[in-house]
């Protein structure tokens, strides 16, 4: 069995894809991806919330007072425009970012005490809406003087007017601390990168061992070896098994040098996070890795069995990223937490808990609940395969 174990590991270190795959992406590639993401969308975030804004204003003599603080915000540019029919070429053009527009009786409304709307002219089709919500902030300024005036005006004091507008205060007392409100957003994150290193890296040697050597016609040579079938297993489930988890080890490995000796890149509360993951946090993700990257291998390994060609194995193992991708992402779905139920969900399982590892709230006990699924788990499709590698059919179905 080691012989052939070897062998198929020699066959994979020669071959260049392999190494790619197994060394280079994880080791290099999935890290420097990672921290670029992440110090790429603070500063992009930090870019939208104070780049210069331009904008026009029709009306501004029917709301003075509001028309003065978009003039007075330091971030926004005032464009002049000859009339409202401009603003959609002009937005079109990015000349401005938006328009408003106030109606001449606007004034008079809110003389009246009575509501008074204005229109915001721009274009939404965005993923984040920050023109509007920098607007609305703008807004909710203007809306507070006037709401705190017109109250004055009745003679109401000031503990007077908080009550009337908010009779019931609500004060956040949140019990999580930066961590836990970051690792809630990030913990997502890690499992998915983890998990798809783990099963691509094992991908294509998966396919080479079992349609590869049917199509070189080495799988009959190998057959009629000494050497029981389920030695014949063993020895390539081992191999991808090795390869799987050998790629994701690196991968934690490049992630904790990244987080030891840069660190220092990341800035705010995602800096916090960084520095708050240590060593013992790496090593149990790690160690979860290991029954992992055991499924993966045997689901791989029958489908390989299974296929009569190289071509037909990778195209029969291509959906399978997508049955992978569902149980992590599932880790993300509102009221699913780690409980003792999900612990004995496989992948979902290590979803989870890898999300709490980043998070800081694991509750190790369940570590042991969640290894033992995984490993039941994994020898159950282990032993599937061996069935499945022992039928003549399924082996020769040409």
């Amino acid at each position: 069995m080691w012989t052939i174990y070897l062998k198929e590991l020699l066959e994979l270190i020669r071959d260049r894809k392999t190494f790619i795959f197994t060394i280079v992406i994880p080791v290099f590639a999935m890290p420097l991806i990672f921290a670029a993401f992440g110090m790429l969308s603070s500063s992009m975030f930090r870019q939208a919330r104070e780049a210069e804004m331009a904008y026009a204003i029709f009306g501004q003599e029917h709301a003075p007072a509001l028309a003065q603080r978009f003039a007075a915000e330091p971030s926004f540019k005032r464009v002049a425009l000859a009339a409202p029919a401009d603003i959609r070429a002009a937005i079109a053009d990015e000349r401005i970012k938006f328009a408003l527009v106030i109606p001449a009786a606007a004034q008079n409304t809110l003389a009246r005490r009575e509501q008074s709307q204005i229109e915001l002219h721009y274009n939404s089709a965005a993923t984040i809406d920050v023109t509007r919500k920098r607007v609305i902030a703008v807004l909710a300024v203007e809306n507070n003087a006037l709401r705190q005036q017109a109250l004055a005006d009745m003679g109401l004091s000031a503990p007077q007017q908080r009550y009337v507008l908010d009779p019931v205060a609500l004060l956040d007392r949140s019990t999580a601390n930066k961590r836990e409100q970051m690792g809630a957003m990030m913990g997502g994150m890690v499992p998915y990168l983890l998990l798809m290193v783990c099963l691509l890296a094992a991908m294509y040697p998966a396919i080479d061992t079992g349609a590869g050597e049917k199509e070189r016609g080495t799988l009959e040579t190998l057959l009629l070896a000494p050497v029981s079938r389920t030695a014949i297993v063993l020895a390539k489930f081992l191999m991808l098994f090795t390869v799987g988890l050998t790629s994701a080890l690196l991968m934690i490995a490049s992630l904790g040098a990244v987080l030891t000796f840069g660190g220092h890149l990341f800035s705010g509360d995602l800096a916090q996070v960084v520095r708050s993951i240590n060593m013992l946090d790496l090593a149990l993700l790690a160690l979860m890795l290991v029954p992992t990257a055991a499924i993966f291998a045997a689901i791989l390994l029958a489908i390989s069995i299974y296929a009569k060609s190289y071509k037909e194995a990778a195209g029969m193992i291509s959906p399978l990223i997508i049955v992978i991708i569902l149980p992590t992402m599932v880790a993300l779905l509102p009221g699913v937490e780690m409980n003792w139920g999900w612990a004995m969900v496989p992948l979902t399982n290590v979803a989870l808990a890898m999300k709490e590892l980043v998070k800081g709230t694991m509750e190790y006990r369940m570590l042991s609940a969640i290894m033992l699924s995984s490993t039941v788990t994994s020898g159950l499709l282990l032993a599937m395969c061996r069935w499945w590698f022992n039928r003549e059919q399924v082996l020769f179905r040409n």
